[in-house]
């Protein structure tokens, strides 16, 4: 999509994030985090996106080459340290995957942080969602300027190869997910569409499925639309995955239940069972690091409970 389009008016959307000297091996971090480790790597280089930083975090009593799952997460500068992120909130990734490891509710996992860019809303636009979207409802929507295919191109060919040769985890899809949260919701349930043979499961919370970017020439329900036509045909087999989505009630959250309901319905229609797609509403939820930490649990419970 063409920046003029998806204009910074939903501010809550966009991040920025800083980029250094490309690094093969981890260099020195100064995040903090509460339990387990980090290895950073600064402007990891694609062939298909702008360089950006690539963050690691290992379990407590990691063990090189330990076979873990791998959970890839979108704006990777804002999940593990409020000291260094734009708006001082965190997911608290560390807090929370870490206690439920140590109590030996989920098995263990390594998470992959993959920085935002500042061309966020063209990275996890879901380019072939503008297929199904009639011609008169595009308004100035230009396919070309949607990047979301590259981007899962470099999650898939580049950063995922880099993980699997340098920790050597489980690499099966049963064992690799993919997380993220509002446009990071709506690409993660893409990257499940387009990689079915790669990732086993989703994580989309606070998903954008409304489509709302606030431009008279953008019809969002003739895109919501699109998007759940699009994974109408294109989501693999009903139960052979798993898929978590949720949303809050305030605020931004708040106008995503119409489409959320329709969302809800298309996938249930499709034949995916509650052991396999979830959707939960979180009362008093805004559309914000802070309330994604406090629900955390849920989808890792989901996911990776064992």
């Amino acid at each position: 999509m063409k920046n003029h389009i998806l204009p910074a008016v939903v501010a809550v959307l966009i991040t920025c994030c800083v980029t250094v000297a490309l690094a093969q091996e981890p260099v020195a971090s100064s995040l903090k985090v509460s339990s387990g480790s980090i290895e950073f790597y600064p402007q990891f280089k694609s062939q298909y996106m702008s360089a950006r930083n690539v963050t690691v975090w290992l379990p407590d009593g990691y063990r090189p080459g330990e076979p873990c799952d791998v959970l890839y997460m979108h704006d990777g500068q804002m999940l593990f340290d409020a000291g260094s992120t734009w708006n001082h909130q965190e997911w608290m990734v560390d807090e929370v995957l870490g206690r439920l490891i140590n109590e030996g509710k989920t098995r263990r996992c390594i998470v992959v942080g993959i920085d935002n860019s500042p061309e966020r809303l063209n990275d996890y636009f879901p380019t072939k969602c503008y297929n199904f979207v009639p011609g008169d409802k595009r308004g100035e929507a230009d396919a070309t300027s949607s990047k979301g295919d590259e981007y899962l191109k470099m999650l898939v060919n580049e950063v995922k190869p880099f993980i699997d040769n340098h920790y050597h985890p489980l690499t099966g899809r049963e064992h690799t997910f993919v997380m993220g949260s509002s446009m990071g919701g709506l690409i993660s349930l893409y990257a499940l569409c387009e990689y079915p043979q790669v990732f086993g499961g989703a994580v989309c919370m606070s998903t954008h499925v409304s489509m709302q970017f606030f431009n008279p020439s953008f019809d969002s329900d003739a895109w919501a639309q699109g998007f759940r036509d699009y994974v109408k045909s294109h989501l693999a087999t009903p139960n052979s995955a798993l898929i978590y989505m949720d949303r809050g009630t305030v605020e931004l959250d708040g106008t995503y239940k119409p489409a959320q309901d329709l969302m809800d319905a298309t996938l249930r229609g499709l034949g995916w069972d509650e052991k396999h797609f979830t959707s939960r509403v979180f009362e008093g939820h805004k559309h914000m690091e802070t309330f994604w930490a406090e629900r955390l649990d849920q989808p890792l419970l989901f996911i990776l409970g064992k």
